[in-house]
């Protein structure tokens, strides 16, 4: 098994790590890498600081209230999350309300939450029903949208000058996910993402998965605070010190393209700002959390490396779903992170990782945010049923969850420093925070979108 040479580099690029890059450890993997993954598109646009209004001020927040979250493509479930004709679920972000339902085998729609009558809520709990009624006055809809009852009719002789068929909101669908866009005059979800994460997921099959974990925490920090967490490997050396000896996320690339954008950081290499240069084996023994002097749960010979072993043994973990075709996969698919994302909150990490993130305003708050951890499993035969929220509050910790495993010690570990920014902010002496030029680049990328649909304006009725 090929070794990675960690030399430093003698000359290096404005912003790049020394040691050997992401593609450096491709060029060691043991099967043929597609040209896609190879790709390098890099995100530099300047030093200006973020201001820090955009985290605290309620002003901005009502601005992307009113020209964001309005009008931009946003995750709102899982195909999974909607099996019959009639289930639906209620997706909340910020004040607004929809509900995602399926109307048919083929067809999912969504409409605001509300009432066309008073404007009560029409549902506060996913389920499934056969009709939208209205819990206050009566008032019915089919499941299509159009209505199909107004109690007592001949008391509102200004309803047949009217159409009160639920209003719609543009529906898109991709690997598995249901997405939802308020704007009627936007692009479609397909123009919005783009080719490249399409192609790239493609490879991957995330059609074919299930929610096989599902966990809601309240942070009390803005939802930008708890997304740029886990925008940046920068952070590793200081809050995650357990990963330092075997993950170079310094050395992590940076792409984007238009909406989507990802991170991809190498395992099997230390992180150059360590001290000492590790063992294989004592990389290894860090990332399975290994105590030296007792036995791996994995062969370990003279000659092995932790990127032959742990992609070998994650090959065979998904040989019996995903068959023999694992064997044309690379190594870095079943190894490396590979977070990518979707402006402006959605987290769905490529290759043969199972995560998901989400982060959400909590409702109306600006000061308090919901981040979410999901699971998606691979499976054989018929389709589980999708997890049932866990929900935690802020004090509650992710170790709470037996179902995230490892993640949750890591979770706890970022979780710990949000509040802290959030209040930090308030306290920092200068209107902005200051972002490296590379590694932070992608936190730099999402600020610039968000300006670019606040400059837009208010969305056109």
């Amino acid at each position: 098994m090929t070794k990675i040479d960690s030399k430093l580099n003698d000359e290096l690029p404005l912003g790049r790590s020394p040691g050997p890059t992401w593609q450096d450890v491709l060029d060691t993997d043991s099967r043929p890498v597609p040209d896609y993954l190879r790709a390098e598109s890099p995100y530099l646009n300047g030093f200006d600081d973020i201001p820090k209004s955009h985290y605290l001020s309620r002003d901005w927040h009502e601005l992307e209230k009113e020209r964001l979250w309005s009008r931009v493509w946003q995750f709102a479930c899982r195909e999974e999350h909607l099996p019959h004709v009639g289930s639906y679920i209620v997706y909340d972000i910020a004040d607004q309300s929809y509900l995602v339902v399926r109307v048919s085998d083929s067809e999912i729609k969504a409409y605001p939450n509300a009432c066309l009558h008073r404007g009560r809520l029409l549902k506060t709990y996913d389920g499934r029903c056969s009709e939208f009624r209205c819990p206050f006055h009566g008032w019915a809809w089919h499941l299509d949208g159009e209505l199909k009852q107004i109690s007592a009719e001949w008391d509102f002789p200004q309803a047949a000058e009217r159409d009160l068929s639920l209003p719609e909101v543009k529906v898109g669908r991709w690997a598995g996910f249901v997405f939802i866009n308020p704007d009627a005059n936007c692009e479609s979800l397909d123009e919005f993402l783009g080719s490249e994460i399409q192609q790239h997921f493609a490879r991957w099959d995330f059609d074919n998965r299930y929610l096989a974990a599902h966990v809601s925490r309240t942070i009390r920090c803005n939802w930008k605070i708890a997304n740029e967490a886990f925008t940046e490997g920068y952070h590793v050396n200081a809050t995650h010190p357990q990963a330092v000896t075997y993950t170079g996320d310094p050395q992590s690339q940076i792409d984007f393209w238009g909406n989507t954008a990802r991170e991809l950081s190498p395992k099997g290499i230390p992180c150059p700002m360590l001290k000492y240069t590790p063992t294989e084996e004592e990389m290894l023994r860090d990332a399975l959390d290994v105590r030296d002097g007792e036995p791996l749960p994995v062969s370990f010979g003279q000659g092995d490396t932790l990127r032959g072993v742990l992609s070998a043994a994650g090959r065979e973990r998904f040989r019996a779903t995903f068959g023999d075709r694992v064997d044309e996969l690379t190594d870095a698919e079943f190894l490396d992170a590979w977070n990518y994302m979707v402006f402006p909150n959605f987290h769905p990490w490529g290759a043969f990782n199972r995560i998901v993130y989400r982060f959400r305003p909590n409702g109306d708050d600006h000061e308090t945010c919901i981040f979410e951890i999901m699971y998606l499993a691979p499976f054989k035969g018929e389709r589980p049923p999708p997890a049932k929220v866990v929900h935690l509050g802020p004090d509650d910790p992710w170790t709470d969850v037996a179902e995230l495993e490892k993640l949750a010690m890591v979770a706890e570990q970022d979780t710990f420093n949000m509040a802290r920014v959030h209040d930090g902010l308030k306290v920092l002496r200068r209107d902005g925070v200051m972002l490296s030029r590379y590694q932070e680049a992608l936190i730099r990328w999402r600020h610039d979108l968000i300006e670019a649909y606040i400059e837009r304006g208010p969305v056109k009725s």
